[in-house]
């Protein structure tokens, strides 16, 4: 028996389970392909959990499978691990020659990873370019390799029943290529062509709405003439304008209500980032990823930029076009373009053509709209370049959702909700979490609705049925309500814990013998002050507090938030400075005003306790304007 299970000219007829970002990214054509060309039998399917994989033939052969399906997986392929869950020995082959199977029951909990959206590859490039092409300058070209993901996805497993996609029917020469093995669209679920496939339109205040490619030129246009458009991307829209045009720029920021914070560029090529900015070698291949982040660079001196895209800062986020619908408009404009998420302040990305055309009414001059729907909304990453490596700012698309391995399996599954500021949702199941894109802050109601569907979403796409939730401390967050309000048994996490957790977990090391340093703006603290400054000490399970900022007050609480001349003043109550009245002089405060400002610290009025590093930061940041 023992020399039979070692001979190696035996069949071996083995099941094995493909874990990671492996549906979306032509991972079941790659799997065919390798196992046809080695001469196995068996079959590729997607279900719920990743791919699972029959092999059946020569054990030497099976597991020369198994190494291709780790070494040389397709580029936008994350393999977690390869596991093999069934094996037996014969003397025959029993199974029919390779093929793709329909997708596995989805009747169970879901925990195969969702590619994110990918950017636009260079074969497809090549095609959109090519006047021979019969996708020649069609805006939605896309292959196993590149394309919409997740932002058209509503349940697993990615087949495009699945999709926003099965509102367009392939037509016989997209069905073709789907189906025939040698393709890049061998199983392409997004495939499509200017036959079957979405259409763009132009719409503006005056004349008829334009398509096509006169659709496209006609955007271009309006952008020559220093108007604001409103493109609809793969994961929402974006406001847009000649980034060389001050006037324009600061017309935008007018109609947005959007001061000082910096807008994102969109440039046509890396050629040109690199007359703008100062591009490493690695910068630039961050750019030109599939993920296509905006990149946080060093502006040059020189640069033909409007001064007011970012006041004041040296940095410039920069982007490359990520669709083909972005390709065509920038090489027909042939400049760079401001390109930043096309809402008001603190609203949610706009997804849908009459949402945006009511919403933005009064802040763009045209729309460019397609009608291959949004599942959810996706704003861009942000990333910088540390000594270290690529920091993300903003984990969005390109990188979200993304599964995270936990060094431990969890019991059943957790909908954890985040906090109030910047908010991301994450579930947990087995050993990994998958965490959402970005997708703000909640204090609007309808950023709050989007919290509320990107929950549920998740819920759906995974088939979870949550047994807890996860949620930060203050009980007024929006977050912290929705969990209490779930029915589930909720646990709430300290902020700043969680933030160590966090990172601990992003760079894979265990939550044991580890002093994380928190340094953020309000978290509420296990004391009941608002925490900030922490030094936090990790052992043997346990968390406890190793350290701190020295405590102040904030008088009036939020209103020091927002007022960084009460924190000055709190700072020098706490060092014991006698002069509050010159100092608040100083800070263009009445005497009246820094007299009650100072009775509030004194007699603790309204003036909670901080050790919160951020409000020094405010100060500071105060003090250098």
């Amino acid at each position: 028996m023992v020399a039979k299970k070692h001979d190696r000219r035996a069949t071996t007829d083995v099941l094995l389970r493909v874990r990671g970002v492996v549906q979306g990214v032509g991972f079941r054509p790659f799997v065919h392909r390798v196992a046809t060309q080695l001469g196995l039998r068996g079959w590729v399917r997607n279900d719920a959990e990743g791919v699972l994989i029959r092999a059946v033939g020569p054990a030497r052969v099976v597991t020369a499978l198994e190494r291709a399906l780790k070494s040389d997986a397709p580029r936008a392929a994350f393999v977690e691990r390869v596991e093999v869950i069934q094996a037996t020995s014969s003397g025959k082959a029993t199974a029919s020659p390779f093929e793709i199977v329909a997708s596995g029951p989805a009747g169970v909990q879901a925990s195969a990873a969702i590619a994110p959206d990918l950017a636009l590859c260079p074969d497809c490039r090549r095609e959109l370019l090519d006047p021979r092409d019969r996708r020649h300058l069609y805006p939605f070209i896309n292959c196993t390799q590149c394309g919409p993901r997740y932002s058209i996805l509503e349940r697993l497993p990615y087949d495009r029943p699945n999709t926003t996609m099965r509102a367009f029917r392939m037509c016989p020469a997209c069905g073709a290529e789907y189906a025939d093995q040698g393709s890049r669209r061998f199983h392409a679920q997004p495939n499509a062509c200017p036959v079957c496939g979405p259409k763009v339109v132009l719409h503006t205040a005056a004349g008829k709405p334009l398509s096509g490619r006169e659709a496209v030129d006609g955007a271009a246009l309006l952008l020559s003439d220093g108007r604001i458009l409103a493109a609809k991307g793969i994961g929402g829209y974006h406001l847009m304008v000649d980034a060389r045009n001050d006037a324009a720029v600061a017309e935008l920021r007018r109609r947005k209500h959007r001061d000082e914070k910096p807008f994102a560029v969109m440039f046509p090529d890396l050629a040109a980032v690199r007359l703008a900015a100062e591009v490493s070698d690695q910068e630039g291949e961050l750019l030109s990823s599939a993920a296509a982040p905006i990149v946080l660079l060093r502006r040059r001196a020189q640069a033909q930029l409007a001064q007011a895209i970012a006041p004041a800062n040296p940095w410039v986020g920069a982007f490359l076009p990520y669709s083909p619908l972005h390709v065509l408009l920038l090489g027909a404009f042939g400049r760079p373009v401001v390109a930043t998420s096309a809402n008001l302040a603190e609203e949610p990305l706009c997804t849908e053509e009459n949402e945006a055309h009511q919403r933005l009414a009064g802040i763009a001059d045209a729309f460019l709209d397609h009608d291959r729907p949004i599942a959810h909304p996706v704003d861009d990453s942000v990333v910088r370049l540390s000594a270290k490596g690529p920091l993300r700012l903003r984990r969005a698309r390109g990188y979200a959702p993304c599964p995270l391995r936990l060094p431990e399996a969890v019991h059943g599954s957790w909908l954890c909700v985040g906090a109030q500021m910047k908010n991301t949702i994450a579930v947990a199941s087995g050993d990994r979490v998958v965490l959402s894109p970005h997708i703000g802050d909640l204090d609007a109601q309808s950023t709050r609705a989007v919290f509320k569907r990107t929950a549920s979403t998740l819920g759906r796409i995974h088939n979870s049925k949550f047994t807890q939730v996860v949620c930060d401390r203050p009980p007024d967050y929006a977050s912290t309500i929705h969990a209490r309000a779930s029915g589930l048994p909720c646990v709430a996490v300290q902020h700043h814990l969680a933030h160590v957790l966090a990172c601990l977990l992003e760079h894979g090391r265990r939550a044991d013998g580890v002093l994380g340093v928190a340094w953020d703006g309000t978290g509420y603290g296990e004391d009941g002050t608002i925490w900030g400054g922490e030094f936090l000490l990790l052992q043997k399970g346990a968390a406890r507090r190793f350290g701190r900022l020295r405590p102040f007050r904030l008088p009036g609480g939020e209103a020091a938030i927002r007022d960084a001349r009460r924190t000055a003043l709190a700072l020098a109550h706490a060092a014991g400075d006698p002069g509050l009245w010159t100092l608040g002089r100083r800070l263009q405060f009445s005497d009246a005003e820094a007299g009650l400002l100072g009775a509030m610290l004194t007699r603790r009025i309204n003036s909670p306790v901080t050790t919160s590093a951020g409000r020094l930061f405010d100060e500071i940041g105060r003090a250098h304007v």
